[in-house]
């Protein structure tokens, strides 16, 4: 099983984004503060209490959505529980990455360990063991349509407490009862709310959204760098950088880009040799208003995360216990925390970042390889004619800033009701999360065509070098694909390109000057 080399204390409702961050990027053992259980075994005692008393309560001792009135014995409400998430796991799909798998149980362990829920410690004790030996649950990626919660991927989530179905550790498949006896993990059977309590709530949609996020993040970085790179190639100008251009409209997120840019560029031998004597009065937009097309997918990338970060400290499944009801009694609460709109919001305005940073890029690319607005020899190679250069890499990435137009569209205007009309409107938050990763992958080739384009540029000016920060991302390309000096099998230099991108090379050496992203 897996071997941790961190581990980390999880409080209740105080994850920081930072920590996502952390378990997005790599697995840490996790380990639950001590505080949290005497609430979540007041939250299990009013359950017990509830079924003692004999009141009809929903998911508790009742059916479930348009069954609600459909009053349980008590002698079935185990039966009730495992049934509910045999029923509901309807996945289907290619299953969801580990990363993503690692956020959700995170996420779900959270909210549960705020005492809410009424499940016994026992239920958040075996998810923590789960996540802890590495066994992720094999979620496929769709059927959910983000309310009431994501039923069907977290009951996916469930079978594997339940010792059914299969589970993925370090990539392979298993079947989930080898995969907990091999770890020395019981099998739970689930009391009375417990089925509900797992598999209500907005984890899956908000881990989809948060991966998203930090894959925009990346790439926001990145095509700043390359945008960067494309300015000294194309000999354009860094005064629209100047600061004082940006403040007189106030935008936070263009002024901190304008700063970075200026960062980006300062002391370019390429930029000195052109500051006397050019006929260019001004570049075309997509080199000169980047601090204001990436300012504002920065400051929309900030707000998704505020957004996201309260949902990940969220309680979100229904119904819900409180200790302060009438007389010092606990309450069971019905509401609709389930419904994922905030989440699904966040990911559709995401989606428009993420489209907007490929098709910038994608615009540079294209002013790069036209000769009369670069300067630079025709497609970015010599002897064009005989040689191609990057016209067809150009196309690639005008189809995927195409594809990214549609996947753009929000999801979240759609609605399907479900249950014969009981969850009658819903968010589509899970796919509006889903369809994020597919529109970052072609942003990633989008922007590592770029970064070959623009550093083949860089090459043509030779000997003259551009910024310290600039010449060093040339250098790390460089050891990895050579300057294009003929035809030649391209798919792999841009397969390259891309996977510097995300994985986040491109600023690895500067991450001080990104670093206000993150404040």
């Amino acid at each position: 099983m897996t071997q941790h080399s961190k581990s980390w204390t999880l409080k209740p409702g105080a994850m920081t984004l930072g920590d996502l961050r952390a378990v997005w990027a790599a697995p840490a053992k996790l380990i639950l503060a001590a505080e949290a259980y005497p609430v979540i075994e007041a939250s299990a005692a009013a359950v017990q209490a509830i079924v003692a008393k004999g009141d009809a309560a929903y998911g508790i001792n009742t059916g479930f959505g348009l069954l609600a009135k459909t009053r349980i014995p008590d002698e079935k409400l185990e039966q009730l529980q495992r049934n509910l998430i045999l029923s509901h796991s309807v996945g289907t799909g290619e299953l969801l990455s580990d990363a993503v798998v690692r956020l959700i149980m995170l996420m779900k362990i959270g909210s549960l360990a705020r005492g809410f829920s009424g499940v016994r410690p026992l239920i958040v004790d075996t998810l923590i063991a789960l996540y802890n030996a590495g066994i992720m649950p094999a979620i496929p990626a769709k059927g959910s349509v983000g309310a009431s919660g994501d039923l069907a991927p977290l009951s996916h989530m469930t079978l594997a407490m339940l010792g059914v179905g299969e589970v993925r550790i370090n990539g392979e498949l298993m079947a989930a009862p080898e995969a907990l006896a091999q770890a020395g993990i019981a099998p739970v059977v689930l009391a009375a709310k417990e089925g509900l309590a797992l598999i209500n709530g907005t984890q899956v949609s908000n881990a989809l959204a948060l991966h998203g996020l930090f894959m925009a993040e990346r790439l926001l970085e990145a095509a700043m760098v390359t945008g960067a790179l494309s300015l000294d190639a194309a000999k354009g100008s860094d005064s629209p950088f100047d600061a004082r251009v940006h403040a007189v409209r106030g935008q936070p997120g263009q002024i901190l880009a304008a700063q970075m840019y200026r960062q980006l560029v300062a002391h370019s031998a390429i930029r000195a040799s052109h500051l006397e004597g050019d006929e260019r009065v001004q570049d075309p937009y997509s080199l000169r208003c980047q601090p204001q097309v990436m300012g504002a997918c920065l400051d929309l990338i900030g707000n998704v995360g505020r957004t996201l970060l309260i949902e990940a400290n969220a309680v979100t499944d229904n119904p819900l216990i409180f200790q302060d009801g009438p007389n010092g009694q606990a309450e069971i609460v019905s509401g609709g925390n389930f419904h994922a709109e905030p989440v699904a919001f966040a990911a559709d305005t995401l989606a428009l970042a993420i489209a907007e940073i490929g098709a910038l890029a994608e615009r540079r690319i294209a002013l790069l390889i036209d000769a009369t607005l670069s300067g630079l020899p025709p497609f970015l190679v010599r002897d064009p004619g005989v040689n191609s250069g990057f016209m067809i890499a150009h196309v690639t990435a005008a189809a995927l800033a195409s594809e990214n137009k549609s996947l753009a569209h929000p999801a979240s205007v759609d609605s399907l009701p479900t249950s014969a009309n009981q969850e009658d409107h819903v968010s589509m938050a899970t796919f509006a999360g889903r369809r994020l990763d597919d529109m970052a992958h072609n942003t990633a080739v989008i922007v590592g065509i770029e970064l070959l384009a623009a550093a083949q540029g860089i090459d043509f000016h030779r000997p003259l070098k551009t910024s310290p920060h600039l010449e060093h991302v040339h250098h790390q390309l460089r050891q990895k694909v050579p300057f294009f000096d003929a035809d030649r099998f391209f798919a792999p230099d841009i397969e390259a390109a891309k996977q510097m991108v995300l994985h986040g090379e491109l600023s690895s050496t500067c991450k001080n000057l990104f670093a206000p992203l993150y404040a």
